[in-house]
């Protein structure tokens, strides 16, 4: 008998995670409560998803903003710097900010900032397109100092926030003990007519930018990557991504993106294994991979939406659009009749992935970016005390 229910997410209660914890344990523990308390039964290829937060927590992998500075001053010396493309956040950034400016002080003691406009990296606005539009201001070419900044558009609130993001950065920078110059451009290697020494502070196009700036006679250039890409004193750190992913824990502390994260999602899967003996898939997850179609805000602020994953979740779906086939080479069926044709359709797909019908699939995205953000969806960001996820017949189609 075919199924009647597709894909079901739940968000697992577990214990508030504290350093030290054993995090692939409660994980486990957590998910076998909960199947045992509600009923459910655990399948193969079924997935737990743990956000990389409580992961992040249990290994204990906090930074001082201090640390941040003695990292920025290593690497800066007495330069001025030159920070780039921040995108606008009090949690992702501010804290990271004030770290920096920390760091600058103890050097030159003076930082450019430059924005990118009309928008930060991932969608948070400056500006509008109109309100460029009226002005006559091309962001591809155009470079503003604050003056004609403000003389054009005047203060921006965010409009989820209310903050002004350029206010709140400047006198971030300033109350940190530096000064600040205030710059808008979309080319990074504007800033080289102010300093050689570049921080470039975007996410997903850091590696261009970086290029981009050295090609250009940059006399040193790091990305937040590089910041915190090893231990200062005892602090916490991650080599793959820095600064990168972290978030604000207090107003002098940051939780970085958790490391060694193979490690805990293979752990996780044995221990599912050795109690039940199913083969579940296990992820570690971020940000989710979409767009706020309201505020047009990507939420991919972190690196990557998983930093770690089993085998299982490698690839890409290879699915076939079902209302395609409907409507197309099935148009003059109707019923069981042209239900047992897309099922005939599904079950030469699974066996001919190079085949036409295998053309006609979905658009072409890493399981993990879309589990992931099934997974940032169904955990919300909020008070629901749900960091584990399991999502059961994710891989089921309609001829099972």
């Amino acid at each position: 008998m075919q199924r009647t229910v597709g894909t079901v997410s739940r968000g697992i209660r577990a214990p508030i995670i504290r350093q030290g914890d054993n995090i692939a344990k409660i994980v486990v523990d957590s998910v076998l409560e909960a199947v045992k308390a509600e009923n459910i039964t655990l399948h193969s290829r079924d997935v737990i998803s743990v956000t990389e937060a409580v992961v992040a927590r249990a290994q204990g992998n906090y930074a001082t903003t201090q640390a941040i500075a003695q990292d920025v001053h290593a690497k800066f010396g007495n330069e001025t710097i030159g920070l780039i493309f921040p995108i606008l956040s009090r949690n992702r950034f501010a804290i990271c900010l004030r770290g920096i400016a920390q760091g600058a002080a103890m050097g030159s003691g003076k930082i450019v900032l430059m924005f990118s406009y009309p928008a930060d990296e991932v969608g948070n606005a400056l500006v509008s397109l109109d309100a460029l539009d009226e002005k006559g201001i091309d962001p591809w070419t155009d470079v503003m100092d604050l003056a004609q900044y403000r003389k054009l558009f005047g203060e921006n609130k965010h409009p989820f926030t209310g903050v002004d993001y350029v206010t709140y950065y400047a006198d971030l920078i300033r109350e940190s003990g530096a000064e600040v110059e205030v710059l808008f451009a979309n080319d990074p290697r504007e800033i080289l007519k102010h300093t050689g020494y570049v921080l470039n502070c975007d996410i997903h196009s850091r590696a261009r930018t970086r290029r981009r700036l050295l090609a250009a006679g940059a006399k040193s250039v790091y990305g937040l990557d590089s910041i915190l890409n090893a231990s200062v004193d005892g602090s916490g750190y991650n080599e793959r991504f820095g600064l990168l992913g972290s978030n604000k824990a207090t107003e002098d502390t940051i939780k970085l993106f958790p490391r060694d994260c193979q490690a805990v999602v293979d752990g996780i899967q044995q221990g599912i294994r050795e109690a039940t003996g199913v083969t579940v898939e296990v992820m570690i997850y971020g940000d989710g991979a979409f767009k706020d179609p309201v505020g047009g805000i990507w939420e991919l602020a972190d690196p990557v939406v998983s930093p770690a994953y089993t085998a299982g979740l490698e690839g890409r779906p290879n699915e076939l659009k079902l209302k395609y086939l409907a409507d197309n080479d099935f148009a003059d069926l109707h019923g069981e009749e042209l239900k047992k044709a897309i099922q005939d359709s599904i079950k030469a797909k699974d066996h001919d992935l190079t085949g036409d019908m295998a053309a006609e699939g979905t658009t072409p995205r890493r399981l993990t970016d879309l589990i992931g953000s099934l997974s940032d969806l169904t955990s919300g960001s909020g008070d629901k005390g749900t960091p584990i996820i399991l999502i059961q017949g994710y891989f089921d189609n309609y001829a099972e």
